[in-house]
């Protein structure tokens, strides 16, 4: 099951290069001892390590050149200081060590713990090290390196995830860019993350939601040094607790006029679903009044299946205006095609200049430039869609997500939700929200439709777009998250997701975020 959130985790998400300068700060500026910072940094790992794999046995660590070596040199200390089996890997040679991570290595051998040099073994003596072990520390390459792992580092990076035990990450799993969650090559797939001085953006989005298991932060220094370092967060960190208190409380004598109404313009022939699936999303989140506008196939289904949305069979485009001119919010884009019927729909809805949600063939066609939206929308594009209205590679988009969302803001306007594990938005303002989380059972055809009707009905509630679209997405993964418990991964369809809306909405209320006014 998805690993509950950690709400202990700051909301500030750094680059790396900002950690370091803030580690920098620390030290020259308020005068604290580099390696006493390093010692508790060890120190603190070791308390988690021994927290949650209290009967581990023999540990691994394997460490490297920088500080971050030297942060796995001081836990094997520790492990050594406690009673417990130690293997310590050099993978760096020691020899090339300096400054705090070679008093780290020189402490180690004083505690008593036996280092090996990578450097001096045999293919064959690496792979017996993995026998009888419980816990790899992975201290091998921190936020100071990027791009692919060398040799010999990749080939040890593959034998820690191909011994199937659990890995202990020290500030970030090595081969993982720490700043925008890329990996170039070989990187370590971690069951837990400690990670030291301010959480690090690329820990959440990208790769690092996959490699980087739960996270865990330990600040180590006191918040007044990271505010008068001057750093500022590239990024906040958002999920369902952190961001359900935006919902609207709900008065005692509430009418169904005060929540929007959202208009879903979907499906074509053939794609009757994607319509349906907003459209129940949008029900289920709250709006106040749904219709939708789909091929006239598609609404004997679509009020069977939800009879509270009002349907309506459009045949050509020029017969939304009448419907567009009720909404509020409009969602445009699941299933719509990219023919001439879905050219005619977008074409009005971006003419009717209403606030909006695009989403997927409404994408491909701005990609086209078959549409040029004014400001007042929200894309939602996943990498794939976000690499055409880039005109660039998906690869360059999954590099730096972040990047990629502001350069799609910079170039459409409005809100960008680019999806995928840790989903980014970017506003108008110029702040970047990382959705804390991922959830294995989403990669399924019609999620996508499922959030895009939940961000309708929000922005209709809520009326602030930036905020909608990164409250939309937490509640999807929270939802989601709430139905694997019962469904699991491989069984999740988008319509358990859809079923369990209300139950986590429920969760809000109960808490009192949206609790009604005068009960």
């Amino acid at each position: 099951m998805p690993l509950p959130a950690d709400h202990s985790l700051s909301d500030a998400l750094f680059s790396a290069d900002a950690v370091r300068r803030i580690d920098r700060y620390v030290i020259d500026q308020q005068g604290v001892d580099g390696f006493e910072l390093m010692q508790s940094a060890a120190h603190a790992a070791f308390r988690r390590l021994v927290r949650h794999w209290p009967d581990c046995g023999t540990l691994l660590v394997l460490c490297g050149a920088g500080n971050n070596g030297g942060d796995g040199y001081l836990v094997a200390a520790n492990a050594r200081r406690h009673g417990m089996n130690v293997c310590c890997v050099a993978v760096a040679p020691t020899a090339k060590l300096s400054g705090d991570a070679r008093k780290a290595w020189q402490k180690a051998l004083a505690d008593g713990v036996t280092v090996q040099e990578l450097s001096a073994t045999s293919e064959a003596d690496r792979e017996t090290w993995f026998s009888g072990v419980g816990l790899v520390v992975d201290a091998m390459l921190g936020t100071g390196v990027t791009g692919a792992p060398r040799e010999p580092v990749a080939r040890m990076i593959s034998l820690c995830n191909g011994s199937g035990l659990p890995i202990l990450a020290l500030d970030v799993p090595s081969g993982l860019d720490a700043s925008t969650g890329a990996a170039e090559g070989e990187v370590i797939a971690a069951a837990m993350t400690v990670t030291f001085i301010g959480l690090k953006a690329g820990l959440f989005t990208g790769q690092g939601a996959r490699v980087c298991g739960e996270v865990v932060f330990e600040p180590l220094v006191a918040e007044d040094g990271v505010a008068q370092s001057g750093e500022s967060p590239v990024a906040l960190r958002r999920d369902w607790p952190s961001c359900r208190g935006w919902l609207p409380r709900r008065a005692a004598n509430a009418h169904k006029g005060g929540f929007g109404h959202v208009l879903v313009v979907a499906g074509e022939r053939g794609f009757g679903g994607a319509g349906l699936l907003a459209a129940e999303a949008a029900s289920r989140s709250g709006a106040g009044l749904v219709s939708l506008a789909t091929r006239p196939e598609h609404v004997t289904a679509a009020l069977c299946r939800c009879p509270s949305v009002m349907v309506h069979g459009i045949i050509h485009g020029s017969e939304l205006p009448p419907l567009l001119e009720s909404a509020s919010v409009v969602v445009c884009g699941p299933g719509i095609g990219r023919g001439a019927w879905g050219q005619q729909v977008l074409q009005q809805v971006v003419n009717s200049k209403k606030v909006r949600v695009l989403d997927a063939d409404a994408l491909n066609l701005l990609s086209s430039r078959v549409a040029v939206p004014a400001d007042n929308h929200i894309l939602t594009p996943h990498p794939g869609e976000a690499a055409r209205l880039l005109n660039c590679p998906v690869a360059e988009v999954e590099a730096d997500r972040m990047a990629a969302a502001r350069r799609l803001q910079a170039l459409f306007g409005g809100t960008v939700l680019l999806k995928g594990a840790g989903t980014v938005v970017a506003s108008e303002s110029g702040q970047v929200d990382i959705i804390s989380g991922s959830n294995p059972g989403m990669a399924t055809g019609g999620m996508g439709d499922v959030l895009s009707g939940i961000i309708g009905a929000l922005v209709a509630q809520i009326e602030d777009p930036a905020r909608a679209a990164t409250l939309g997405a937490a509640v999807h993964l929270a939802a989601a998250n709430l139905a694997s418990e019962k469904k699991g991964f491989m069984g999740l369809i988008p319509t358990d997701v859809i079923d369990a809306l209300p139950r986590v909405y429920r969760a809000s209320e109960r808490a009192g975020a949206a609790a009604p006014e005068g009960v």
